[in-house]
């Protein structure tokens, strides 16, 4: 089974932004026990290719880790390098995804209007992240599959445990999850992940139901 066959039966990447180091592997197992297995860390969290290196090394094939907020072709190859298994971006850039590609690594752009979709898919993205998706609504992204069935795309930004059903139902082969489920300024004790782990059975539960 392919990695983005993987990504696409799960349904749901964790963005993990704003996280201290030491916060990641935490994090990692706690989602994994929640049944989230893809993992974004976004470039931003420093020492990022250490970290991709290290939860491939404490988590095998059990988890997908990739690199998230990725602007930029040099910075898509030093996370590749690392393990980074997809590649998250915010924007279409198409060099980017050229980068990924070039490395057999699974791309993701973000795209929000039918040019830059379809742009980003004819210069071979994977899958594309619509971003900011709570910014037009589940009706906006409804909208898109209806001349667009043919592109995969997953929404990003605003998702939550209240509307993702309704992504999934409106043609979702996956969505992206941040601030509603992971907080890591929150995250200061033992029950503070066993509620993350908690949180994270939620959205697994409504994949499951969808």
């Amino acid at each position: 089974m392919t990695k983005l066959v993987e990504l696409k039966q799960g349904k749901l990447v964790a963005v993990i932004r704003g996280a201290r180091p030491d916060q990641i592997v935490p994090i990692a197992r706690a989602l994994n026990e929640g049944g989230i297995r893809t993992l974004e860390i976004t470039v931003e969290t420093p020492k990022v290719c250490e970290l991709i290196d290290k939860v491939k090394e404490e988590f095998g094939d059990d988890i997908i880790v990739g690199a998230g907020t990725v602007l930029d072709p040099e910075t898509a190859r030093s996370v590749i390098m690392a393990g980074a298994e997809f590649i998250f971006s915010p924007t279409v850039n198409i060099e980017t995804i050229k980068m990924a590609k070039r490395y057999g690594i699974i791309s993701i752009p973000g795209a929000l209007t039918p040019t830059e979709i379809l742009t980003a898919y004819e210069h071979g993205a994977d899958v594309i992240k619509v971003f900011p998706a709570d910014a037009l609504g589940v009706g906006y992204f409804k909208n898109l599959k209806s001349p667009l069935p043919h592109i995969p795309l997953m929404p990003t930004g605003g998702v939550n445990l209240d509307n993702l059903g309704s992504f999934l139902k409106a043609g979702a082969v996956a969505a992206g999850i941040g601030g509603s489920l992971i907080n890591p300024k929150k995250l200061l004790s033992e029950e503070d992940y066993t509620e993350l782990e908690e949180t994270a059975k939620k959205f697994s539960a409504i994949v499951q139901n969808n």
